[in-house]
């Protein structure tokens, strides 16, 4: 067993942390100023570990895995430090060498062991990789890491992380999305002995029918939960957005020209597939995004807490979405036409089948904040600030009725994007 370094924040990182709790406790409040100070310093001293060659793993609190979403997620409050904190530009570095790392190993598991401990959600899952958690294929494990090495790069200036290695995973992710545009060529099978539906994919393994849409097929959501129909919208508008990345980096740092082209052409059919099917009629008759289609009929509209989600598509996928369709989509799914939107007497907001009804998921109020007005996110953040149920922690979901019953007691995603949030209503103040 290697001997792992938790990480320790350097005296200009502390002081960054304060001066940035500060501001929003000057804004919002001495409470919501200190759990985000301890939200901040607890994801980086408590989730974040070194081996002794210098690799990094991030665990998402409560389970002993790095998820490539989670992994990225939960650093998005620091991103904003990166052109001041040496030592966070660091980190941020050393997470996007890992996550590739774990691409070039595995580019359809969603979740991986910090080397090959055999450690599984499920020992008897088909996958048997020791170096493995969970091989669940989400396209968005796939685009956080492009998304975070794009930051990294545009705020710093740092190029020397795009590398030959992750040169070749960058081609990985391309061909590999261009491969599941049709799914019946794919190699991948998901299958789990379980009760619960949302575990395993039909058809041994290979999920539900799709047609060929153009669109970039995924087994299961960034909740976990399989896919009911194999075409997630919010992921595919995602993966367009990625791939426009991609093809940035391709072009302007790694001068290879192909692989832009290539990128962009495929970001550009899959954009055009998510126009021809994956806009349906809502419920007042205007055009919404679906959440899921299978380009044979097959639409389901409803929205996950989990991002992507269709609620967070300007923030992860801002160049790609139609906005009259996405605000049409908004009122929707921020209503009793979606499933999974709830409410109560403390909250309401939208939930997910990964959770137990009634349960609202504080991420989801924390972008529906970031995607709102000015006054949006301050009644928002102030929200989540009750949901704690005293414990100091944001919690992954919350009963509508009663804040002490929740899922989760660790959940660093969680309180990362309450820290967004937080920033941001901050950021506001200064800026109006």
């Amino acid at each position: 067993m290697s001997t792992k370094t938790p990480f320790v924040p350097d005296a200009d990182t502390r002081s960054l942390l304060r001066d940035a709790a500060n501001d929003v406790r000057r804004v919002s409040g001495a409470r919501v100023g200190d759990l985000v100070e301890a939200a901040l310093l607890r994801t980086l001293t408590d989730t974040v570990a070194f081996d002794e060659s210098g690799r990094v793993f991030i665990i998402t609190g409560d389970i002993p895995a790095m998820w490539l979403r989670d992994s990225t997620t939960q650093l998005t409050p620091c991103l904003r430090f990166l052109d001041r904190s040496t030592q966070l530009a660091d980190l941020v570095e050393a997470v996007v060498r890992r996550q590739f790392g774990f691409i070039a190993h595995d580019p359809y598991a969603n979740a991986f062991n910090d080397g090959p401990t055999g450690a599984h959600y499920d020992p008897d899952d088909v996958c048997d990789d020791p170096n493995v958690w969970e091989q669940k294929y989400e396209i968005d494990s796939l685009c956080y890491p492009v998304t975070l090495a794009h930051t990294l790069w545009q705020r710093t200036g740092r190029t020397a992380f795009l590398d030959a290695e992750v040169h070749d995973v960058l081609r990985r992710i391309v061909t590999q999305l261009r491969l599941e545009q049709d799914h019946d060529r794919s190699p991948y099978r998901f299958e789990r002995v379980t009760t619960i539906p949302t575990e395993t994919l039909a058809r041994e393994g290979r999920g539900s029918e799709v047609a060929r849409t153009g669109m970039t097929w995924g087994g299961f959501r960034p909740s976990d939960d399989a896919c009911t129909f194999g075409y997630n919208i919010p992921a595919n508008l995602f993966a367009a957005q990625a791939l426009r990345a991609i093809a940035e980096i391709a072009r302007e740092v790694l001068d290879d020209p192909a692989l832009a082209d290539d990128a962009e052409n495929l970001s550009s059919e899959i954009h055009n597939g998510v126009r021809e099917h994956g806009i349906v009629p809502g419920s007042e008759g205007a055009p919404i995004y679906a959440y899921e289609v299978d380009g044979r009929g097959g639409v389901l509209v409803m929205d996950d807490a989990n991002t992507p989600s269709l609620l967070s598509l300007p923030l992860i996928a801002p160049d790609m979405i139609d906005r009259e369709v996405w605000e049409a989509t908004r009122d929707v799914i921020l209503s009793d036409v979606n499933p999974y939107w709830y409410s109560g007497s403390v909250l309401q907001g939208i939930g997910s089948p990964h959770s137990l009804p009634q349960r609202v998921w504080p991420i989801a109020l924390a972008v529906e904040g970031l995607v709102g007005t000015a006054d949006e996110r301050v009644r928002l953040l102030e929200l989540i600030a009750t949901t704690d149920g005293g414990t100091g922690h944001i919690h992954e979901s919350v009963d509508v009725d009663d804040p002490t019953l929740y899922s989760r007691s660790w959940f660093s995603w969680a309180d990362s994007m309450f820290c967004e949030l937080a920033l941001q209503v901050a950021e506001d103040a200064r800026t109006s």
